[in-house]
Protein backbone atom coordinates (compact mmCIF):
# COMPACT_ATOMS: atom_id res chain seq x y z
CA UNK A 1 0.00 0.00 0.00
CA UNK A 2 1.35 3.41 -0.99
CA UNK A 3 1.96 5.84 1.85
CA UNK A 4 0.58 9.27 1.07
CA UNK A 5 0.83 12.72 2.55
CA UNK A 6 -1.00 15.94 1.77
CA UNK A 7 -0.59 19.67 2.07
CA UNK A 8 -2.86 22.62 1.24
CA UNK A 9 -1.39 25.35 -0.97
CA UNK A 10 -2.84 28.68 -2.05
CA UNK A 11 -1.06 30.49 -4.86
CA UNK A 12 -3.71 32.66 -6.42
CA UNK A 13 -6.26 31.10 -8.72
CA UNK A 14 -6.66 27.43 -7.90
CA UNK A 15 -6.95 26.52 -11.59
CA UNK A 16 -3.24 27.37 -12.02
CA UNK A 17 -2.00 25.52 -8.94
CA UNK A 18 -4.11 22.43 -9.68
CA UNK A 19 -2.91 22.19 -13.30
CA UNK A 20 0.76 22.54 -12.34
CA UNK A 21 0.69 19.87 -9.64
CA UNK A 22 -1.45 17.40 -11.56
CA UNK A 23 1.34 17.31 -14.15
CA UNK A 24 4.05 16.13 -11.74
CA UNK A 25 5.17 12.57 -11.00
CA UNK A 26 4.39 11.50 -7.46
CA UNK A 27 1.26 13.61 -7.22
CA UNK A 28 -1.72 11.39 -6.58
CA UNK A 29 -4.24 14.22 -6.76
CA UNK A 30 -4.48 17.98 -6.70
CA UNK A 31 -8.00 19.16 -5.91
CA UNK A 32 -9.22 22.77 -5.87
CA UNK A 33 -11.03 24.10 -2.85
CA UNK A 34 -11.18 26.69 -0.10
CA UNK A 35 -9.41 26.96 3.27
CA UNK A 36 -8.63 29.44 5.99
CA UNK A 37 -12.01 31.09 6.30
CA UNK A 38 -14.81 31.35 8.84
CA UNK A 39 -17.81 30.15 6.78
CA UNK A 40 -18.77 26.49 6.59
CA UNK A 41 -19.41 24.99 3.15
CA UNK A 42 -18.28 28.09 1.21
CA UNK A 43 -19.18 28.46 -2.44
CA UNK A 44 -17.04 29.90 -5.21
CA UNK A 45 -19.40 32.86 -5.45
CA UNK A 46 -19.12 33.56 -1.71
CA UNK A 47 -15.33 33.16 -1.62
CA UNK A 48 -14.97 35.55 -4.57
CA UNK A 49 -16.55 38.32 -2.48
CA UNK A 50 -13.52 38.21 -0.18
CA UNK A 51 -15.83 38.19 2.86
CA UNK A 52 -15.55 34.51 3.88
CA UNK A 53 -11.86 34.69 4.77
CA UNK A 54 -11.08 31.69 2.58
CA UNK A 55 -8.25 31.41 0.08
CA UNK A 56 -8.57 29.52 -3.16
CA UNK A 57 -6.35 26.52 -2.47
CA UNK A 58 -5.38 23.11 -3.75
CA UNK A 59 -5.05 20.02 -1.56
CA UNK A 60 -2.05 18.20 -2.96
CA UNK A 61 -1.93 14.48 -2.11
CA UNK A 62 1.43 12.95 -2.90
CA UNK A 63 3.59 9.87 -2.54
CA UNK A 64 6.61 10.99 -0.48
CA UNK A 65 8.65 8.10 -1.92
CA UNK A 66 8.33 9.74 -5.36
CA UNK A 67 8.26 13.47 -4.55
CA UNK A 68 9.14 15.05 -1.25
CA UNK A 69 7.49 17.95 0.50
CA UNK A 70 10.56 20.14 -0.08
CA UNK A 71 10.29 19.56 -3.83
CA UNK A 72 6.57 20.32 -3.80
CA UNK A 73 7.21 23.57 -1.95
CA UNK A 74 10.01 24.58 -4.33
CA UNK A 75 7.61 24.10 -7.25
CA UNK A 76 5.01 26.13 -5.35
CA UNK A 77 7.37 29.03 -4.55
CA UNK A 78 8.72 29.24 -8.10
CA UNK A 79 5.53 28.91 -10.15
CA UNK A 80 3.44 31.66 -8.57
CA UNK A 81 4.53 35.08 -7.31
CA UNK A 82 4.96 34.75 -3.54
CA UNK A 83 5.83 38.45 -3.24
CA UNK A 84 2.33 39.74 -3.97
CA UNK A 85 0.16 40.29 -0.92
CA UNK A 86 -3.47 39.24 -1.44
CA UNK A 87 -3.18 38.99 -5.20
CA UNK A 88 -1.72 37.21 -8.19
CA UNK A 89 -1.49 39.54 -11.15
CA UNK A 90 -4.95 40.92 -11.89
CA UNK A 91 -6.62 38.54 -9.40
CA UNK A 92 -6.93 40.77 -6.33
CA UNK A 93 -8.31 39.96 -2.89
CA UNK A 94 -7.50 37.89 0.18
CA UNK A 95 -8.93 34.83 -1.59
CA UNK A 96 -5.86 34.96 -3.89
CA UNK A 97 -3.27 35.15 -1.11
CA UNK A 98 -0.12 33.06 -1.09
CA UNK A 99 -0.53 30.61 1.78
CA UNK A 100 0.53 27.19 3.00
CA UNK A 101 -1.63 25.26 5.48
CA UNK A 102 0.08 22.37 7.25
CA UNK A 103 0.94 20.67 10.49
CA UNK A 104 3.92 21.75 12.62
CA UNK A 105 6.43 19.57 10.75
CA UNK A 106 5.16 20.83 7.38
CA UNK A 107 5.30 24.42 8.61
CA UNK A 108 8.95 23.94 9.61
CA UNK A 109 9.80 22.54 6.15
CA UNK A 110 7.86 25.39 4.53
CA UNK A 111 9.78 28.03 6.51
CA UNK A 112 13.10 26.40 5.54
CA UNK A 113 12.19 26.26 1.85
CA UNK A 114 10.79 29.81 1.91
CA UNK A 115 13.96 31.12 3.53
CA UNK A 116 16.11 29.24 1.01
CA UNK A 117 14.11 30.63 -1.94
CA UNK A 118 14.38 34.13 -0.44
CA UNK A 119 18.16 33.76 -0.04
CA UNK A 120 18.50 32.75 -3.71
CA UNK A 121 17.01 36.10 -4.77
CA UNK A 122 14.74 34.40 -7.31
CA UNK A 123 12.20 37.16 -6.64
CA UNK A 124 13.07 40.85 -6.52
CA UNK A 125 10.76 41.59 -3.57
CA UNK A 126 10.38 39.94 -0.15
CA UNK A 127 8.25 36.79 0.05
CA UNK A 128 4.89 37.35 1.77
CA UNK A 129 3.60 33.76 1.76
CA UNK A 130 1.76 33.01 4.96
CA UNK A 131 2.60 29.69 6.63
CA UNK A 132 -0.29 28.60 8.81
CA UNK A 133 -1.50 25.62 10.80
CA UNK A 134 -3.92 22.99 9.57
CA UNK A 135 -7.17 24.28 8.08
CA UNK A 136 -10.37 22.63 7.03
CA UNK A 137 -10.39 21.99 3.28
CA UNK A 138 -13.69 22.55 1.52
CA UNK A 139 -13.57 20.97 -1.94
CA UNK A 140 -14.60 23.32 -4.74
CA UNK A 141 -17.57 22.71 -6.95
CA UNK A 142 -17.07 20.06 -9.65
CA UNK A 143 -17.02 22.71 -12.39
CA UNK A 144 -13.62 23.88 -11.04
CA UNK A 145 -11.97 20.45 -11.13
CA UNK A 146 -9.50 20.01 -14.01
CA UNK A 147 -10.65 23.41 -15.25
CA UNK A 148 -7.60 24.14 -17.38
CA UNK A 149 -7.59 20.66 -18.93
CA UNK A 150 -11.23 21.11 -19.93
CA UNK A 151 -11.05 24.81 -20.93
CA UNK A 152 -7.56 25.63 -22.27
CA UNK A 153 -8.86 28.04 -24.90
CA UNK A 154 -10.75 30.37 -22.57
CA UNK A 155 -9.20 33.81 -22.37
CA UNK A 156 -8.19 33.48 -18.70
CA UNK A 157 -6.63 30.06 -19.19
CA UNK A 158 -4.72 31.14 -22.29
CA UNK A 159 -3.47 34.38 -20.71
CA UNK A 160 -2.84 33.32 -17.11
CA UNK A 161 -2.85 29.55 -16.57
CA UNK A 162 -0.97 28.42 -19.69
CA UNK A 163 2.12 30.61 -19.07
CA UNK A 164 2.40 29.31 -15.50
CA UNK A 165 2.16 25.72 -16.72
CA UNK A 166 4.76 26.40 -19.40
CA UNK A 167 7.09 27.84 -16.75
CA UNK A 168 6.59 24.79 -14.51
CA UNK A 169 7.20 22.39 -17.39
CA UNK A 170 10.41 24.20 -18.29
CA UNK A 171 11.71 24.39 -14.70
CA UNK A 172 10.64 20.89 -13.66
CA UNK A 173 10.90 18.92 -16.91
CA UNK A 174 12.55 16.02 -15.07
CA UNK A 175 9.54 15.71 -12.73
CA UNK A 176 6.74 15.62 -15.29
CA UNK A 177 4.40 12.62 -15.58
Amino acid sequence: MTQTSSIILGGGCFWCVEAIFNGLRGIISAKPGYAGGHVEHPSYKAVCTGRTGHAEVVRVVFNPAEIGLEDILRVFFTTHDPTQLNRQGNDVGTQYRSVIFGDEAQQAVARTVRDDIAAQNIWEAPLVTSIEGPAHFWEAEESHHDYFARNPETAYCAAVVAPKIAKARKLYRDRLK
